[in-house]
């Protein structure tokens, strides 16, 4: 009988469901194989040859959007849920793999570093994200999460021979594991409360999300699965660093290399925002009247943070890492708009876009400004940036624009979609803490451009010895091409979104 069940369960395997996953991670071990194999003088190509497969990947994924799902359906046994929002976080999370895997290749030739690792590891990472954001099962969603999460402690603390990476690596370890546990002891009480069969709808299988959902609408009001509840919101809420939870980002993003900060401020941001979703609008759903509330106060305290913190910022890694802290709140936002206005969930996912061009355009350029010492980057390195390099001078002003949502940049059609749709929702006084959070973004991002463009007060006008500034990178011809694409999409996206545009309005 054991055997049967173990056949029976093998058979409901859909391998063929899991192919892009099971293809970066053939590509991680393949870079692993050429490093081996390859003679050292050719060991630039295992770059390229990550960057090219994920691009074929990703095309791949592409053209085959509505037929490489069977869904909405499950596989594996319940554990994983294949629908177009999978597909399209698929598609993001590749995107965001390509570009990091890119601004390595800018970052790592300033140090003396192993490469082939760093980029084994983004791919494993990758299709952990991808797997997380389809999961339909604790077990996987738990697994996935770690497999992320500790992918990630050793990138923040990469550049080993940096103090400041180091010490990120191990707050990000800390507060990691912090967040995991509180994480784990919310799903152990709601597998507690929902397993107890003596209770309607309870059920031995209760990991499952539409079990669980189940019990939850049986049993409304249950105290154990409340503080479940509760405190698996807290665990996803460190991963997207919302209030009270983020105190871990100003120093992990100065400390980890560039791209990782990226992938972090991006991608990471990014999955949690996808579990979030499948928490709040399919699984905790029936408990909307304790989630609301929560992520309501979440959401205001993490624009204002956010922003007011960011003002007092010259070390530009911080500023991102706390600017991206308000752009959790605006994403929260539209979490709760999404309970009373169904298109709430497509203006996510068109923000999440806009960010990710936006994010790594200003990346991109803070990649070539940084010098060996990469987590000292301060606004000060970027005086005569225009005049020098007006190309990164021009891509960092659209990044920084995006993001601050100014028309007619994609940004500021991201924003517009979250703000309508809260409007609609009728959260009015989130949608004034969140105007206010705007405004007051305004200013540390034209501080940055200000910067890059306008000449300022040198110290050694008063005779006062001025500070070094690292010599910039110049721009090869890849990366300048993927810089032109970021930009010039954001630009274009904001006027016009096509084909996307109507497929987020049917989301």
């Amino acid at each position: 009988m054991p055997i049967q069940l173990l056949q029976q369960a093998a058979a409901a395997n859909e391998w063929l469901a899991i192919t892009p996953e099971l293809m970066l991670a053939l590509l991680a071990l393949l870079l692993l194989v050429l490093e081996l194999v390859l003679p050292r003088q050719l060991h630039t190509l295992i770059p390229a040859t990550a960057i090219v497969a994920q691009i074929v990947i990703a095309l791949g994924l592409a053209f085959n959007f509505d037929s490489a799902f069977t869904g909405p359906g499950t596989a594996f046994n319940g554990l994983l849920r294949l629908t177009a929002d999978g597909q399209f976080l698929r598609l993001f999370f590749l995107v965001c793999s390509i570009f990091v895997c890119l601004l390595g290749t800018v970052c790592l030739a300033k140090q003396r570093m192993p490469r082939v690792e760093f980029y084994h590891l983004v791919l494993i990472i990758t299709a952990a994200m991808m797997l997380l954001a389809q999961s339909n099962h604790f077990v996987l969603f738990f697994v996935a999460l770690e497999t992320v999460t500790v992918g990630f402690y050793i990138l923040v603390s990469y550049f080993r021979e940096s103090p400041l990476s180091l010490e990120a690596g191990l707050k990000y370890l800390v507060m990691g594991a912090l967040s995991s546990s509180i994480l784990l002891f919310g799903i152990v009480l709601l597998y507690g409360a929902a397993g107890n069969q003596a209770l309607p709808g309870g059920s031995p299988n209760s990991m499952n999300f539409d079990q669980l959902r189940i019990f939850l609408t049986d049993n409304p009001g249950n105290f154990l699965a409340s503080a479940g509840i509760v405190l698996v919101l807290a665990g996803v809420a460190f991963k997207i660093g919302a209030v009270p939870f983020q105190i871990w980002i100003p120093d992990v993003y100065q400390g980890a290399p560039t791209p990782v900060t990226a992938f972090l401020a991006v991608a990471s941001k990014a999955a949690g925002f996808a579990v979030l979703l499948i928490l709040t609008q399919r699984v905790f759903a029936p408990y909307q009247g304790l989630v609301i509330p929560v992520l309501s106060v979440m959401a205001a305290a993490t624009i204002l943070f956010g922003n007011l913190a960011a003002l007092t910022q010259h070390n530009v890694k911080r500023l991102i890492g706390l600017s991206g802290v308000s752009h959790a709140g605006y994403l929260m936002i539209g979490v709760i708009a999404a309970y009373h206005e169904p298109h709430a969930i497509g203006a996510i996912w068109f923000y999440l876009s806009a960010y990710l061009l936006a994010s790594f355009a200003v990346f991109g350029v803070m990649a070539h400004v940084a010098g060996p010492n990469d987590a000292d980057q301060e606004l000060d390195h970027y005086a005569d940036l225009a005049r020098d390099q007006p190309f990164l001078a021009a891509v960092l002003a659209i990044g920084l624009g995006s993001l601050a949502g100014i028309p007619p940049l994609a940004g500021f059609m991201g924003k517009l979609l979250i703000f309508v749709s809260a409007f609609k929702a009728g959260l009015y006084p989130l949608l004034a803490v969140a105007i206010a959070g705007v405004v007051i973004s305004i200013y540390y991002y034209f501080g940055w451009i200000k910067a890059a463009f306008f000449p300022a007060w040198r110290p050694t006008d008063a005779g006062l010895p001025q500070a070094a500034v690292p010599a910039r990178t110049p721009v090869n011809l890849g990366v300048r091409i993927a810089l032109t694409v970021l930009a010039v999409t954001s630009v274009l996206l904001g006027f016009y979104q096509g084909a996307f545009g109507q497929w987020i309005l049917t989301r």
